[in-house]
Order: structure tokens, then sequence, then C-alpha cells
């Protein structure tokens, strides 16, 4: 009776060792995928990103009208927007992270993909891709609304859209990695927000007071240390002053 134990026990023991094969990075990634999209945060985030970014580019055009700026890329207006709009996707990369720690479900995830890099990863690579089609999403629809607004005070040109729309969607997806990096050091959401925003908003500001300064494509006048990142997602500037 006891070896007849022993053998169905062995066999058991067997077909667990030789039936687990685990679902590797694909699977980490997939298990993310679930995650993210069973809470309410990311619809919240996108959501917000595309009402401000519906505001700002329309609020933008109108203003180019109103005080007759000079002709400039129609991109412009989404590429301006993304100072606002990046705020989103850092909230909703940080919660990736933050919200798993503050409920101790990191354990879980641990528990289901034992290599921590390989959770790391999967998260940073989700994030990347969920910003880079967010930001490409809301630089079409920005630049969609801001066109009538602009009348006549603006330039459509494919290669320039196509250039700032790839530009911000691959400076959301980096923002949105270093999020995830960031959360990861710090675990604590309070602690992971104020960090991001001194790296892309406080220390701008700080470099261009000290002395870099940042110039407006269109028209080569310096303007306010805000648009420091929006310089880099638009046009190439025609000068620099120093």
């Amino acid at each position: 009776m006891s070896a007849m134990s022993a053998d169905v026990s062995d066999g058991r023991c067997g077909r667990m060792v030789s039936g687990h094969t685990g679902g590797g990075f694909v699977g980490a990634f997939t298990s993310e995928w679930t995650k993210l999209w069973t809470i309410r945060t990311p619809y919240v985030c996108l959501l917000v990103g595309l009402i401000v970014t519906a505001i700002f580019t329309f609020y933008y055009g109108s203003i180019a009208r109103i005080n007759d700026k000079p002709i400039q890329p129609v991109g412009n207006a989404s590429a301006s927007s993304v100072i606002l709009t990046q705020f989103a996707l850092v909230i909703l990369a940080m919660t990736m992270v933050t919200s798993e720690y503050s409920t101790s479900s990191m354990r879980t995830s641990l528990l289901w993909v034992p290599v921590r890099l390989r959770v790391q990863l999967a998260k940073a690579l989700l994030s990347a891709l969920v910003g880079f089609v967010t930001a490409v999403g809301w630089a079409v629809l920005g630049i969609a609304l801001a066109w009538g607004p602009f009348q006549g005070h603006a330039s459509f040109e494919l290669s320039k859209v196509v250039y700032q729309t790839v530009a911000m969607g691959v400076y959301s997806a980096l923002v949105c990695v270093m999020t995830v990096g960031v959360s990861f050091a710090l675990r604590t959401a309070a602690g992971s927000v104020a960090m991001i925003f001194f790296v892309i908003s406080a220390l701008p500001s700080m470099l261009v007071g000290l002395g870099a300064r940042c110039c407006w494509p269109s028209t080569s006048t310096c303007r306010k240390p805000w648009v420091v990142i929006s310089c880099w997602v638009m046009a190439k500037p025609h000068s620099r002053m120093s």
C-alpha cells in the first residue's frame, strides 16, 4: 500500500515538474497588460489627457489667430500640449507599480513571475507602448482640432507633422519608462510624483534659468522656460540666442 502511494506521489510530482514550463517574458507582459486594463485609473488618465489635448490645442490655435502670430507648423499646438498631458501618462505608468506596492499585490506578481527583472521589463515595455500609442493619438487629434482655429496662421507640411507626431510618441514613451523605473525605486506614489515632476518640469526650468535658453522654432524668439521640453518635440530651431 505504501509502495503504491509512493508511486502515485512520484507520478504527480513528475507531471507537475514536467508540465510546468511558465509563460516567460510573453506571459509576464500579458499578465501586466491584463492587470493594467482591469482598473479604472488608465481609462481616467487617457480621458483626461484627451480632454486636455482638445482644449489646449483649440485654445492655442485661437490665440495664434487673435494675436496675429507668424505662420508656424500646425503640429506646434499638439507639441505644446505635451507639457500638460505628459502628467496623465506619468500617473498611468506610476500606478502600474505603486498600486501593487501599496496593496502588497507585488508579492503575488513576483510569485507568478519569480524573476524580478522580467517583471520590471514587462512593466517598462507596456508603459512605453501605451505612452507611444497614446501620445501619437493625442497628437493627431490636436492637429485636427487646431487647424480650424489657426485660420491661415499655421502651415501643414506632411513631413513636419509626421516628425512632430513621432517625436511626441517617443518622448512620452521615454517618460513612461522613466516613471516605471522611479516608481520601482521609491515604491510610493507621492515620492514618485515628486521626483518625476522635478526631472521633467522643475529641472528644465532651472537649467533655463542658469542660461540655457530655449527659442521658439518658428519665430526665433526666446520664450518662457516651460517650453524647453516642447522645443525638442517641435521643429528644429532656426537660431539660438546666447
